[in-house]
């Protein structure tokens, strides 16, 4: 690393156990809805490598289910099984092979399971019409919205096998040659279901109080810690608000992120919003406001109060802006998620803005070359 890019937060490495990321920016995961019975498609290839390529610290794959109803579409990535490890492993090669780290998301959509994909309407897929449908499960037997259906409420007597296929799922992941896993316990899904009160309202150990509503959640995670080695860093992803009247609250989060961090979780990943609905950060009153880096006050007050390394996510779009959350010790890690397919060179462009390269050195040498001659080329043509 050279002189000037010691001297930008977001171009320093980070160390997470036994990883050492290059720098502190995380592609996010998003999903790509491409997959075919949870296995990887070209189209999964095309776009880690154009994310890697761009040369962030971590590009982290979009959430992989793992159970085959945890879905929350036909086309979502699965890790539910070992014939999906070889495609999975062929993303982590790629994504080493530009010098990034291979992380990967691990997920249940519970109660957003069984829907249409994004550009296909997004609502739910009936049961009674479609033979990719397959009933959704929930903490509690309540829709996400009126009008929707309502998942089926899990039985006690299953959360355990939810918990080994958690477990299953981390060690696949490692298999594949991930170095960096992440739970989803954000944006409505299932571990969310469980965290919230608006979507649980159960009567038994797993319902009611904060303790109750945490308990298979941090079953899931503790599953989780003790299938990765040692080295491989763990985070959880987690809505730090619902956004919502009666719903889960910053203080909550941080509660949670402290049982987290006795687990051995090593980074909470701060978003915000989606128990009702799609992934927004809430309705009425105390809905969060969106804008430029709404979610980091979040990782902030999370990482301050929970002692925990956090990462922030959300509208942070502007290298200066990346780089002030880190100098002001609001996150340890910035996640650049539509901004990437907008731009995926964006962390190599960061680092010009920022001054870190300022002779695209950092470029892979097939397109730093051009660009390096291309100011004198300019001047040649124009005397």
């Amino acid at each position: 690393m050279n002189q000037e890019a010691e001297n930008t937060k977001l171009f320093a490495p980070l160390s997470l156990r036994g990883v050492v990321l290059p720098n502190r920016v995380l592609i996010s995961p998003m999903s790509q809805y491409s997959a075919v019975d949870g296995v990887v498609q070209d189209w999964h290839g095309y776009h880690v490598a154009g994310m890697a390529r761009g040369y962030p610290g971590s590009v982290m794959l979009e959430v992989a289910a793992v159970t085959r109803d945890g879905r929350g579409t036909p086309g979502d990535l699965g890790i539910w099984s070992d014939e999906q490890i070889a495609g999975l492993a062929e993303l982590a090669r790629i994504i080493e092979a530009h010098g990034v780290v291979p992380a990967i998301q691990i997920g249940h959509a519970g109660r957003k399971a069984s829907m249409q994909r994004p550009w296909e309407g997004g609502r739910p897929l009936a049961l009674d019409s479609s033979d990719e449908a397959w009933q959704a499960v929930g903490a509690s037997a309540l829709p996400i919205q009126d009008g929707w259906p309502a998942p089926r409420q899990l039985a006690q007597r299953e959360l355990a096998g939810l918990v080994d296929s958690f477990r299953a799922a981390a060690a696949r992941a490692v298999q594949a040659g991930y170095r960096f896993v992440e739970v989803h316990a954000a944006h409505g899904y299932l571990l969310h279901s469980f965290l919230s009160p608006i979507s649980n309202q159960r009567e038994d150990l797993y319902g009611g109080s904060l303790e109750n509503r945490m308990r298979f959640p941090l079953e899931v995670v503790a599953a989780v810690r003790a299938a990765l080695p040692d080295e491989v860093p763990l985070s959880v992803r987690i809505s730090a608000v619902d956004g919502v009247e009666h719903g889960w609250q910053l203080a909550d989060s941080i509660v949670f992120a402290r049982e987290l961090k006795a687990l051995g979780v090593d980074l909470v990943d701060c978003s915000s919003g989606g128990i009702q609905g799609s992934a927004t950060a809430g309705k009425g009153p105390q809905a969060v406001k969106r804008g430029p880096g709404f979610q980091v006050p979040f990782a902030h007050a999370v990482r301050q109060e929970a002692g925990i390394a956090t990462i922030a996510v959300g509208l942070i779009v502007e290298p200066a802006q990346a780089e002030a959350i880190l100098r002001q010790e609001q996150a340890d890690l910035i996640a650049i998620g539509r901004e990437a397919l907008q731009n995926p060179n964006w962390p190599l462009h960061a680092r010009q803005a920022l001054g870190a390269d300022r002779d695209y050195s950092a470029w892979p040498a097939q397109y730093g070359w051009w660009l390096q001659r291309r100011p004198k080329v300019a001047w040649e043509e124009g005397r």
